[in-house]
């Protein structure tokens, strides 16, 4: 990002001069550039966000060196357009009433607001909480709108794995369904293919491929098949031995907005899945 000065401000703390310099910036980004005292006061760094500081005072952020990409999330792919990331299981893809701060959404913005240039992400699709996996991000509002059109017009390859309770007789099938949508009178059709991985003695894992991407569509499905995911304790579940849902999203393929060429990308299941029902 680069320098910026503040003068003519009342006098305030220096954490409230910045987020008048830096309105679209999260407090826990304005205190880590604190930390990394890339924040000048008339020329000396200082670290306290307390700090009273004048209206003739100048208030510059220093660009940004090297950043740290954070921590619980995995890094899979990044260029001008877009990121791909894997997202750990009980983290929220974008906020919520109850929690705000801590989702990839928000971990993303303020790693992107420390890089020089800055920039910032645009949500296109989720996963659950509980779901871990591959999320894609855009950059623009424009690589955003070319995402989405593709997700809306199932254009987009996303592969998921499970580990489901009980074994799945059928080696393969297309499981059809029509979903209520929370908070809505309406219903809107759902289409999840599978295929059997491996069966073991109390459980099978599966391999999914999503036709149609309705919320919580892979889970309602599976428990309507007598099969719920291992963990999934709101659609009947009755174990979670690695205490989480046994469901992570392995692929994710789509045209790329910036080149116009397919990509996919993979990211394998758990380790911990191989031991669920053996």
């Amino acid at each position: 990002m680069p320098p910026r000065g503040g003068r003519g401000v009342p006098d305030a703390s220096l954490l409230a001069r910045l987020r008048v310099l830096f309105p679209e910036s999260s407090g826990r980004a304005l205190r880590q550039w604190l930390a990394d005292g890339r924040v000048r006061v008339d020329g000396v760094v200082v670290r306290d966000t307390r700090a009273e500081v004048g209206p003739d005072q100048a208030v510059v952020l220093a660009p940004a060196g090297r950043v740290a990409f954070p921590a619980p999330l995995r890094l899979v792919h990044a260029d001008g357009d877009l990121l791909v990331i894997d997202k750990p299981p009980g983290l929220l893809t974008i906020a919520t009433e109850r929690e705000r701060e801590r989702t990839a959404y928000r971990l993303l913005w303020d790693y992107l607001a420390r890089r020089s240039p800055p920039c910032r992400p645009f949500i296109v699709h989720r996963l659950d909480r509980e779901t871990s996996g591959l999320l894609v991000f855009a950059t623009s509002p424009d690589v955003k709108r070319d995402l989405q059109e593709q997700f809306e017009a199932r254009r987009v390859e996303r592969g998921y794995v499970a580990v489901v309770e009980g074994r799945v007789r059928a080696a393969r099938g297309r499981l059809s369904s029509w979903l209520a949508e929370p908070g809505r009178d309406r219903r809107r059709h759902a289409i999840t293919d599978y295929e059997v991985l491996e069966r073991r003695r109390d459980a099978t894992l599966l391999a999914l491929r999503l036709g149609t991407g309705r919320r919580h569509q892979i889970r309602v499905q599976l428990a309507e098949l007598g099969h719920p995911i291992v963990g999934d304790r709101d659609h009947g579940s009755r174990h979670s031995p690695i205490r989480r849902l046994c469901l992570h999203a392995t692929r994710l393929g789509f045209v790329h907005p910036g080149t116009g060429e397919p990509v996919r990308f993979d990211s394998p299941p758990p380790d911990a899945f191989q031991r669920v029902g053996a």
